[in-house]
């Protein structure tokens, strides 16, 4: 410690302020943070973990206020799938006919349409998670990347009951009840893996410049067009070098709709490697997404 200074009155000494040194020394002894600082990696990873249940709830307030003024409500989650279904097959099926190659094109273009539909949801809803909670993020000390995450989990539960019609949807189009559906929330876990790691790296350059918000948007509709929402991509890249075919049916959207398409589709086999593949897409890009949104930690909410 520093010496005393002298009250004015001439009564006791006073301690002297203490050097910024000292006091960072005194702040870390009694378990003192700062606000703007960014933890180790893996105090990171138990701070989310320890929030769970706030990401919980939050997501499940926030999935059942999104329909809270519609008339229909919750039914909403349902209709705006179908009638995208409905609508693509008569563009996509009938006009263009991108249906060769398929046998139960209405089946195949559901699972391309209520999957990457719930991908783009999370990834555009979660790059604008730390831009449209400045509010939340700059009143509370809370790991950021649980806003993303509770974006994630509240798509999540939104497209339940899509995924429930996809279930009922397919013994009517003729798809046989096997045992391959069990793998349907493999896939879909997997899913939310990945675009939780995509989601992650949207807000963190998002949140580095507003601007960039504008570019997901078309990142969103490119991927929508190359990952076969609406065309198998092994018949149409058939006319392709192989490299460029391979790299069409194994982008990491492309191989999110073919787990799930092989889970509930018997025209598609089960491959090994496609799962490998969607696999490591999935570990990857979350691992990645986790990391590069932590190094921004303690800039979020200053801007």
């Amino acid at each position: 410690m520093t010496g005393s200074t002298v009250s004015e009155g001439g009564g006791l000494p006073l301690p002297s302020p203490l050097s910024p040194a000292e006091a960072a020394d005194l702040a870390r002894r009694h378990g003192l943070t700062p606000l703007a600082g960014r933890p180790r990696l893996r105090s990171y990873v138990a701070q989310v973990w320890e929030r769970r249940q706030f990401i919980l709830t939050l997501s499940s307030g926030q999935s059942t206020a999104r329909y809270q003024s519609n008339r229909l409500g919750q039914l909403w989650s349902l209709l705006n799938p179908a009638l995208l279904v409905v609508s693509y097959f008569l563009i996509f099926g009938v006009l263009l006919r991108t249906s060769r190659g398929v046998d139960n094109f209405v089946g195949f273009l559901s699972i391309g349409v209520v999957l990457f539909g719930f991908s783009a949801a999370v990834i555009g809803a979660g790059s604008k998670a730390l831009s449209s909670n400045v509010a939340l993020v700059r009143a509370l000390r809370f790991p950021r990347a649980a806003l993303p995450i509770s974006v994630a989990m509240t798509e999540l539960i939104a497209a339940l009951p899509a995924l429930g019609l996809l279930l009922v949807l397919m013994p009517v189009l003729g798809e046989p009840i096997r045992v391959q559906w069990l793998l349907l929330p493999v896939s879909v876990l997997l899913q939310v893996l990945q675009i939780t790691g995509l989601s992650l790296v949207g807000a963190r350059l998002v949140d580095i410049s507003r601007d960039l918000a504008n570019l997901i948007p078309l990142f969103l509709r490119i991927s929508r067009y190359l990952s076969g929402v609406f065309f198998s991509i092994a018949t149409f890249s058939a006319g392709f070098p192989e490299p460029v075919g391979a790299v069409l049916r194994y982008q990491p959207f492309a191989v999110q709709l073919e787990t799930a398409r092989q889970s509930l589709m018997a025209e598609f086999p089960f491959e090994p490697q496609v799962w490998l593949a969607s696999a490591g897409w999935s570990v990857g890009l979350f691992v990645v997404g986790f990391v590069v949104f932590w190094r921004g930690e303690g800039s979020y909410g200053r801007g």
